[in-house]
């Protein structure tokens, strides 16, 4: 019976100390990535602006083959939303643009519904650069306990951060692609 009274205080001496650790994560997170492209920003621009484009470089559009996709509001631009339900890959979820300021800004409401609620703001930053537009890719938000523990056992920024350069080198190459081609 001592060795299960000592084992069973070990096991919640562990959960007190992961909950304290947890504790003193961060509240608040922001993952970023950038890349500069061979493109004017106009034509980086309707790449973020309008969701339709998504599914040539999002990389999360690779994930499901099957992904049920609603569009509303406005084809791009202020106003415009994407809905998507997918495998456990993808989840649920809707983003929604909330600012765009053509060819250099756009803002978007990302509402995660599954596998985990969250709401969290993306923003795509295009300024000139030699050579073309460095595109900013950023995602921040509220770390909830959940988010919080979570970080504890994975790292958020390199496995975020993956998908943000997957998708940033997609777009490169289809923004210069077109660059190139003749008119």
């Amino acid at each position: 019976m001592k060795v299960l009274k000592y084992v069973g205080l070990g096991l919640l001496a562990a959960v007190l100390l992961f909950v304290i650790v947890v504790m003193t994560r961060p509240s608040r997170f922001r993952v970023e990535r950038s890349a500069t492209m061979a493109a004017p920003a106009e034509a980086v621009y309707a790449q973020v602006a309008d969701f339709h484009a998504w599914q040539g470089w999002s990389p999360w559009d690779r994930l499901d083959p099957s992904l049920k996709r609603t569009y509303g509001g406005p084809a791009s631009g202020t106003g415009a939303s994407y809905a998507w339900s997918g495998n456990d890959d993808v989840g649920e979820g809707k983003m929604t643009i909330t600012d765009a300021q053509q060819p250099s800004n756009v803002t978007i409401r990302v509402e995660f519904i599954k596998p985990l609620e969250a709401t969290n703001t993306t923003t795509f930053t295009l300024v000139p650069a030699p050579g073309g537009t460095k595109v900013t890719w950023a995602m921040e938000g509220e770390n909830t306990f959940i988010g919080k523990a979570f970080g504890v056992l994975m790292d958020m920024d390199k496995m975020i951060g993956a998908d943000f350069e997957k998708g940033l080198g997609a777009m490169k190459q289809i923004v210069e692609s077109k660059a190139a081609a003749p008119s």
